[in-house]
């Protein structure tokens, strides 16, 4: 039953529904937010808490908090106090706690737990850098949505950081759990930093790994009397991680928290190290790739339609959180490959492959499919459908569940929903659609034309369709940005952005698209609104946290782009450039440490592309870069010069070989390169203006004639 105090103090804001959680500092409810209409869950602060912390100093401290934007922690959306009654809102989560899921499971797959290790570690340094130290962390805050792991009640731990923890000692309310306390918390100290949640995340991870805390006693003193008596035993006995591994935990288990890693991203780059992850293999998750069906139709036209079938049939995979599904990129460089697909599998990396025909003939469609398992050459499933166009959305959506089920998982209501979703009516929209976005996926200047081209005529036979709008808008901005498109670019993205959101405003698609139009219109802050709303609504998005990475960086907030590079490069496992993009800037920011590591994952991320597509010139130009950093300045240059070989009329690519050649000390092949992207439409005044890169040629007389010859394509107030 809820209790009516919090109810009459809070009054018409919240409705409270019922209690879902007490403790020594706060109950909290799950309750109705009308203003919006969205379920929350709103902390109310016990009594003797709110005194001892005092209004003032509650409001503004979860203010920082309510700042503090990170894909790991639950944000705080409201805070306030009314009737004598402290209060903060959260979104209400629908998911497991890791407390949950250690009691179901008893220990993690090692490989699983290290990636959530690093999550969290990237949240907790995010907190540690704006002054917050959780003081709490253990299972029970540790939230898991959708297979990601979220941090709680950061809200009562700033207002406990500012109070310095010793005016609640002193009322003799408890902060911190025992089996999670670092030794200095234990021992009494306020003064924390990040190296104390380092520890509990440590004793975390220890009972992830091994199904027990490090230190266990029949009572909380007894628990808290271990750490300063005994040394936790080593994971390798009790689990199956290797010494090393056991080793780097322990580390961070250490009494003086000068022995300990410096970040907690430290000791999770180091598990990492210990504990690879090379995919769904050791995760114990299934994975898959499908690979580009066969054009089977006489007309070659419908070489796109097939393109666009396989690539829905992997968007459609990747909503499922249970399965990890190789990228369009991976599995579109083995469009044509004859060889056998137990060996593109083992190259792919995934348990299983699908293939398949289509062969289009007037209104009669027949697509042949079948699910290979790369370990035993053995048919898991197989089927061919004979139907009329009209049914092409019931077959992608038939061989979807098929997979799944023989692949033995289950779908969440909200996967089975996201599936059998149908974008339009129209099957001839549905086709354009399809072809023109395989051609958007080339982002040439002819391409990106053509593209529009198509999703007009998709508009055309269906005003309703919002996908073709989000595409149509999506367009214009990298004509836009990357081709000097001008003000009509940037008009048609505004406008079709707006038209997408007005017909689905549940689509996910349609809120990436508004907030990259947004974000050329240096309209910040309505861009992130809808960057947030895009991954809430489809947390495996891969073009939300991609955009809204860009879009922070484009204002300079480092710190909150690279948390999204990040997450934008675990969507896709085998992607380079979010990677390198991160790279980029933790070294900006001066993250040595962050960006050595990243750049080396970017490097491989991109040598793995290069070795199922050898001419890929992004891959090429984008890792050259990372190798001159890392001091590779020979192979940097040899990729550079492949990636003109195979791609000499790519704007694009040919202008980041030029800021390489610029960061080398070798001006008059870096502006060769510069002179030919400009001739070829790369005709971005502001990059030229702005990319640090170049700032070794900018006294060059031909650098000054680029920036004559080029237009500025932002409004006045991008370069001001």
């Amino acid at each position: 039953m809820t209790d009516p105090a919090p109810q009459q103090a809070l009054g018409d804001r919240y409705t409270l529904e019922n209690e879902i959680g007490r403790g020594g500092m706060a109950t909290v409810y799950r309750a109705h937010d009308p203003r919006h209409g969205r379920s929350v869950a709103v902390k109310v602060l016990n009594r003797d808490v709110a005194a001892a912390l005092g209004t003032e100093r509650f409001l503004q401290e979860i203010k920082t908090v309510a700042s503090l934007t990170h894909p790991h922690i639950v944000p705080v959306h409201d805070s306030g106090e009314t009737g004598g009654v402290l209060f903060y809102v959260m979104p209400h989560i629908e998911g497991e706690t890791l407390r949950d899921r250690i009691s179901r499971e008893k220990r993690i797959p090692a490989a699983e737990a290290t990636r959530w290790t690093r999550q969290l570690a990237a949240a907790l340094d995010f907190a540690h850098r704006h002054g917050v130290v959780h003081r709490d962390i253990k299972p029970e805050n540790v939230i898991l949505f959708e297979g990601e792991p979220l941090i709680l009640d950061f809200g009562i731990a700033k207002a406990i950081s500012a109070a310095g923890g010793e005016t609640l000692t002193r009322t003799g309310i408890a902060i911190g759990t025992p089996a999670y306390l670092s030794p200095e918390q234990a021992s009494g100290e306020t003064q924390l930093d990040g190296r104390s949640d380092q520890y509990s995340l440590a004793c975390v991870v220890y009972e992830m790994l091994s199904g027990v805390p490090p230190f266990v006693a029949n009572t909380p003193q007894g628990v808290i009397a271990k750490r300063f008596s005994e040394r936790p035993a080593p994971l390798s006995a009790s689990a199956n991680v290797s010494a090393a591994a056991s080793d780097v935990i322990l580390r961070a288990l250490s009494l003086d928290p000068a022995d300990r890693f410096m970040t907690a991203s430290e000791f999770a780059h180091a598990l990492a190290k210990e504990i690879p992850s090379n995919g769904a293999a050791e995760s114990g998750r299934r994975s898959i790739a499908v690979l580009p069906f066969t054009n089977m139709s006489a007309d070659a036209e419908n070489e796109f339609f097939t393109d666009g079938i396989s690539e829905e049939i992997i968007n459609a995979l990747t909503k499922v959180r249970a399965l990890d599904v190789a990228s369009r990129t991976s599995a579109f460089a083995f469009k044509g490959n004859k060889e056998d697909i137990t060996a593109i599998g083992r190259k792919l990396k995934v348990h299983t492959v699908l293939e398949g025909s289509v062969r289009k003939a007037g209104n009669r469609l027949r697509i042949s499919t079948q699910l290979i398992d790369v370990a035993t050459s053995f048919q898991l499933w197989s089927e061919r459908y004979d139907r009329e166009m009209e049914d092409v959305f019931a077959i992608q959506d038939e061989i979807a569940t098929s997979i799944v089920n023989a692949l033995k998982v289950v779908l969440t209501e909200k996967e089975e929903a996201a599936i059998k979703k149908i974008p339009t009516q129209s099957v001839r929209a549905y086709e354009y659609y399809l072809r023109g976005r395989q051609l958007f996926h080339q982002r040439r200047p002819e391409t990106l034309d053509a593209a529009e081209d198509l999703y007009r005529r998709a508009i055309a036979l269906d005003p309703d369709y919002a996908l073709a709008f989000a595409g149509l808008a999506d367009c214009s901005c990298f004509r836009f940005f990357e081709h000097a498109g001008g003000d009509e670019a940037l008009a048609q993205a505004e406008s079709a952005s707006r038209r997408a959101l007005k017909l689905d405003p549940e689509l996910a698609e349609a809120h990436a698209s508004r907030g990259l139009a947004l974000t050329y219109q240096r309209r910040f802050d309505e861009a992130s609104e809808e960057f947030e709303r895009a991954m809430e609504l489809d947390s495996v998005l891969y073009e939300a946290p991609w955009y809204y990475a860009r879009s922070l960086q484009a204002q300079d907030k480092l710190e909150e782009a690279v948390i999204l590079y990040e997450k934008a490069a675990q969507l896709r496992v085998d992607d380079y450039q979010a990677v390198i993009f991160a790279s980029v800037a933790y070294r900006s920011l001066g993250r040595n440490h962050e960006a050595h590591d990243a750049s080396r994952r970017g490097i491989a991320a991109a040598e793995r592309a290069l070795a199922l597509n050898p001419a890929e010139s992004r891959a090429l130009s984008l890792g050259a870069a990372q190798l001159h950093f890392e001091g590779e300045t020979a192979r940097a240059e040899e990729w550079a010069r492949r990636a003109v070989q195979s791609d000499p009329t790519n704007p694009l690519m040919l202008y980041n070989i030029g800021c390489l050649y610029a960061l080398a000390g070798k001006p008059a092949l870096a502006l060769d390169h510069l002179e030919r992207a400009m001739e070829l439409g790369m005709r971005n005044k502001d990059w030229l203006m702005t990319d640090p890169d170049l700032d070794s040629i900018r006294d060059d007389p031909r650098f000054a004639a680029l920036l004559t010859d080029v237009q500025a394509v932002l409004p006045p107030s991008f370069s001001s």
